[in-house]
């Protein structure tokens, strides 16, 4: 696609109302999603599961907010 014809496509696109918008950015980026793991599903359905039952049994190490928060502003600083 030329510049002229994104750019035209860019402007239709941020003319739309804001529901519109976001609708639309959620197809583009699942569009460049690779396809879907047929099993993938199913394991996360495990691994939930699988968590939950250690948190059940006081196995699963738990941290909280502010420790996910902390964690998770290190690593936005880091990238």
């Amino acid at each position: 696609m030329d510049t002229a014809a994104l750019d035209k496509l860019r402007s239709e696109a941020l003319a739309l109302s804001e529901l519109e918008r976001a609708k639309l950015a959620y197809e583009l980026v699942r569009s460049l999603d690779e396809p879907a793991d047929a099993d993938a599903d199913a394991a996360w359905d495990k691994e939930i599961l699988n968590r939950l039952r250690a948190i059940d049994a006081g196995t699963a190490r738990l941290i909280d907010r502010d420790e996910l928060r902390s964690r998770l502003e290190k690593r936005l600083s880091a990238s």
